[in-house]
C-alpha cells in the first residue's frame, strides 16, 4: 500500500528556536525539524517547505492567508499537512484557518513545542511525531492542534499554560481524540466531508477588537475605537454582564452597532460561555440584530471568525447568519 503523502510546513516558532543574544531565536528549517523525528519517513511520505521563520508573537492575519495560500496551492498534491508553529498564536492561526479552509477532507494539522528541538528535555520530537501520524491516518480532516497527545479541533484550542507541556485544552468541547504508544484514540467521530464540500476564502478584514471591560472602564472608549474598527469583542464580566451604572455605556454600544458596525459578546470567564438573557445587566443588549452573542466559543476563534466574516460582507444580516453557523465545532 502506498504510504500517505504529508506535507510540512515550517513558520518558526519555539520548536525552531535557539538561544541568542537577546533570547530565543528562530533560526532552524523545517528539514532540520523533520530529520531530528526518528522512524518519521515510515508512517509516510514528506516534502518539507520553509514559508517564514517567526516567533509566533509576529504572526498577522496577512500570514494566516499567506499559510492558506501554501496548503491551497499544494492541495491535491498531498494527503494531509502539518504547519510547524510557535505555541503563543497558535490558536488564532487554527482558529483562521478553520475559516477559511472549511470541510476539508484532508487533515490540516498544528503543532509546535514548548522547548525548543535543540532541548535535551525538548517536547518537540513527540508533538511533531504525533501531528504527522494523526496527519497521515485516512480517518482524519479538518484543522486541528496535536499537542503532549491531545487532539482539539481548530476553533477550540486555547493554551492555557506558559512553561508545561499540557500547553493546550479543548475549551467548551471534548477532544477529537488522544494519541498514546502511536495509536489514535478517537473520542469524537465525524463524518469525513467529501471532496466537493470544500470551501476556501481569501479575504480576512482584521479591523476587529477584543475590549476587556474592568471596573469602571469609561464608555468613551467606543468612540476612540470608532474610526479604526469595525468589529468590538466585548468580554464581560460572568455570563454577560455589561456596565449599567450610568446611561453612558448602553448609549455607546447601540450607537455602535447602530452606525452599521458589529459588537460581538462573550465572557471573560474560560468556561461554560456566555447568555446575556440571563441577567438585568446583559438582556437590553440580547435582542439586537448588530449584538451578537458567542455562547460557548473562545475568544481566539471570535477574532478569527469576525475577521473572515467581514472579509466577506459588511451586512448586518448577513453577518448574524455567518457569525451563528457552526464551524469546525466553533459553537454549539
Amino acid at each position: 500500500m502506498e504510504k500517505p503523502h504529508i506535507l510540512v510546513i515550517a513558520t518558526g516558532g519555539t520548536i525552531a528556536s535557539k538561544e541568542g543574544e537577546l533570547g530565543l531565536t528562530p533560526v532552524m528549517s523545517g528539514e532540520e525539524l523533520v530529520s531530528d523525528i526518528p522512524g518519521i519517513r515510515n508512517v509516510c511520505t514528506l516534502d518539507v517547505i520553509q514559508l517564514m521563520n517567526i516567533d509566533s508573537t509576529n504572526m498577522r492575519p496577512c500570514q494566516w492567508l499567506k499559510i492558506r495560500d501554501a496548503i491551497m496551492e499544494h492541495y491535491n498534491c498531498y494527503d494531509g499537512f502539518v504547519i510547524l508553529h510557535g505555541t503563543d498564536t497558535m490558536a488564532y492561526t487554527a482558529a483562521a484557518l478553520s475559516y477559511l479552509i472549511q470541510n476539508s477532507k484532508k487533515p490540516i494539522i498544528l503543532t509546535g513545542s514548548q522547548k525548543p528541538m535543540g532541548n535535551p528535555y525538548t517536547d518537540a520530537k513527540i508533538n511533531l511525531y504525533q501531528s504527522i501520524l494523526y496527519a497521515a491516518d485516512a480517518k482524519s480532516c479538518n484543522v486541528c492542534i496535536v499537542f503532549n497527545g491531545k487532539v482539539v479541533s481548530g476553533t477550540r484550542g486555547r493554551k492555557q499554560r506558559t512553561r508545561s507541556f499540557d500547553a493546550f485544552e479543548s475549551m467548551n468541547f471534548p477532544e477529537l481524540a488522544i494519541i498514546r504508544d502511536n495509536r489514535i484514540i478517537r473520542y469524537y467521530t465525524e463524518a469525513l466531508p467529501a471532496p466537493e464540500d470544500l470551501i476556501t476564502y481569501d479575504r480576512l478584514n482584521d479591523r476587529v477588537f477584543v475590549l476587556k471591560l474592568t471596573p469602571e472602564v469609561k464608555s468613551e472608549i467606543f468612540s476612540l475605537l470608532f474610526d479604526h474598527y469595525d468589529a468590538i469583542i466585548l468580554e464581560t464580566f460572568g455570563i454577560g454582564g455589561i456596565p449599567a451604572y450610568d446611561d453612558s455605556f448602553e448609549q455607546a454600544i447601540f450607537h455602535w452597532v447602530d452606525s452599521g458596525k458589529t459588537i460581538a459578546v462573550t465572557t471573560q470567564v474560560p468556561e461554560e460561555g456566555c447568555d446575556l438573557g440571563v441577567y438585568q445587566v446583559g438582556k437590553k443588549y440580547s435582542n439586537h440584530p448588530g449584538i451578537l452573542q458567542s455562547d460557548d466559543m473562545t475568544t481566539e476563534s471570535i477574532v478569527a471568525k469576525l475577521m473572515w466574516i467581514l472579509g466577506q460582507t459588511s451586512e448586518q444580516a448577513k453577518i448574524s447568519q455567518l457569525y451563528y453557523k457552526e464551524i469546525n465545532h466553533d459553537r454549539v
